[in-house]
């Protein structure tokens, strides 16, 4: 009888275990990259992925990657994370038109243009520019919009990886100067 208790007992414990899910693991399912900064354009908070603007030379981004698990918890896995930055378009206009010419290809990032660090911080160098104002035609004159309206000549597509999941891309667009004069600076700020 005294055996027949025990293993009764232990199979109460075991299905009481697994009905609670205390020996169930949880797993990662995805993983998102985001910004605590304005999304470009927007006057909001950064959004899930999204656009972003480096606001001149020496601008700064800070990154966060999110591990998602099945369970639905959130952690910051920004440190642990690996980041990928491919240029992508043009350059509209620069400060240093010999190394950087308006209209050419937006260089490779690191070490000379744009860094991301270990930690997620992305820093603008080089002196260029990734937007353009928005023009309008009337009666053959062409004009900046007002307010501006910034489009994207170029920009890097970010994403990040961890333990063999890759975030959805952002774009981030670098801005030597920002305005909201029309006809003034370069990009959002």
């Amino acid at each position: 009888m005294k055996r027949t208790l025990t293993v009764l007992a232990l199979f109460l414990a075991a299905v009481a275990l697994v009905s609670t899910s205390c020996g169930s693991s949880d797993s990662i399912k995805s993983l998102t990259l985001t910004s605590n900064a304005t999304s470009a354009g927007s006057s909001s908070g950064g959004p899930i992925g999204g656009t972003y603007n480096l606001v001149g030379v020496d601008g700064t981004l800070q990154l966060k990657v999110y591990a998602i698990y099945n369970s639905g918890k959130n952690i910051d896995v920004t440190n642990a994370a690996t980041f990928t930055m491919v240029p992508t378009g043009t350059i509209y206009s620069s400060a240093d038109p010999v190394n950087y010419p308006p209209g050419g290809s937006l260089p490779a990032p690191a070490p000379n243009t744009v860094t991301i660090d270990g930690t997620g911080f992305m820093t603008g160098i080089a002196p260029v520019c990734t937007w353009v104002d928005a023009t309008t035609v009337v009666s053959g004159v062409v004009t900046p919009v007002t307010p501006p309206a910034w489009e994207y000549t170029g920009f890097y597509q970010v994403t990040a990886t961890y333990r063999n999941f890759t975030s959805q891309p952002v774009g981030v667009g670098m801005g030597i100067a920002v305005s909201n004069d029309p006809g003034q600076g370069c990009g959002p700020s």
